[in-house]
């Protein structure tokens, strides 16, 4: 537990400042970095003419590589730093780009404050940026149940899950799962050409998430004041959902707000038949999305805590 009051700095050096466009427009941001790398590897490697066992090999081979790189990396920067107190206040700042509680924030309240507004274009637009299916085709309760999926799934990779392995590991753990989620986002799809090739890649991701996803689900349903209806859905449906991860926060919060969530919706022009979360609820809108908005501040704080007592301890 060593490290909790690091990752505590960075919870709380993200949620203040963020990443500000004057850094990332000198320097980027650590997870572009690792986005290059990994489609440095996936052009190299990811061979069209390549049968799929060898892309899949490849896949495993390159998912380990980044995933060891990232780890070893990060592990000698900060046994190379002097002193014991040194090395936590550099994971602390080092550790604090990888956390994105506040982007998060941001991205969600883009989408609800031209909803509550009724311009559903403008909320089209702004939800375009956190999903992937088609925002045209979203009437106002589809683009509510788009951003509060939205919210949820990543409070749980964008948040929970990194400070998880940055408690357990330090900066090396963070580093390493935030290399490992990029990858899932960037090749751990069933695309014709990933398929084989992020195989891997996605069985990692959904390895490292498994317990901070019920985590996640478990916190919004403490702060939430209906933990009961909260935690019978998360216990009922999550299982329900396409992602072995994703239906945790996703059903915790529905059941917290007496929604229904995922359901069919339209990638690429094709209709996805998913089932619902929460299935007899109602639709969400955008006092729901609101609502969801305030349940995740909620379990900001409450995880704040969390790491606080941790670090004491």
């Amino acid at each position: 537990m060593m490290f909790a009051g690091a990752m505590l700095g960075a919870l709380v050096l993200d949620a203040v400042i963020g990443w500000p466009d004057a850094l990332f427009d000198r320097m980027g941001h650590p997870v572009t970095w690792i986005g290059k790398l990994i489609d440095t590897c996936d052009q190299r490697f990811n061979l069209d003419s390549a049968p799929q066992w060898q892309r899949r090999l490849a896949g495993l081979a390159v998912a380990l590589a980044i995933i060891l790189a990232t780890y070893f990396a990060c592990a000698l920067l900060i046994w190379l730093l002097p002193g014991k107190t040194l090395p936590l206040y550099a994971t602390a700042v080092l550790a604090w780009p990888l956390v994105a509680a506040r982007s998060l924030h941001d991205h969600v309240k883009a989408v609800a404050l031209p909803l509550s507004q009724g311009d559903l274009p403008a909320a089209r637009a702004a939800v375009a940026m956190i999903v992937g299916r088609d925002p045209d085709r979203l009437d106002a309760p589809g683009i509510a149940r788009a951003a509060l999926e939205s919210l949820a799934e990543n409070a749980s990779d964008g948040i929970v899950a990194p400070l998880f392995w940055g408690v357990l590991l330090g900066l090396p753990g963070i580093a390493a799962y935030k290399a490992i989620n990029t990858m899932d986002s960037m090749i751990g799809h069933r695309s014709p050409r990933h398929a084989a090739f992020g195989w891997a890649a996605a069985r990692i991701d959904d390895g490292v998430n498994l317990i901070p996803a019920r985590l996640t689900g478990l916190l919004f349903a403490a702060v939430s004041g209906q933990f009961r209806p909260a935690w019978a859905c998360m216990w009922r449906d999550a299982r329900l959902h396409r992602s072995p991860n994703a239906g945790w926060p996703e059903a915790a919060m529905a059941g917290a707000l007496n929604i229904r969530l995922s359901g069919p919706r339209v990638y690429d022009g094709a209709l996805s038949g998913e089932v619902w979360v929460n299935d007899g609820a109602r639709d969400p809108g955008a006092d729901d999305l609101a609502q969801g908005l305030v349940l995740y501040l909620k379990a900001l704080l409450a995880l704040a805590c969390i790491l606080a007592v941790l670090a004491v301890i």
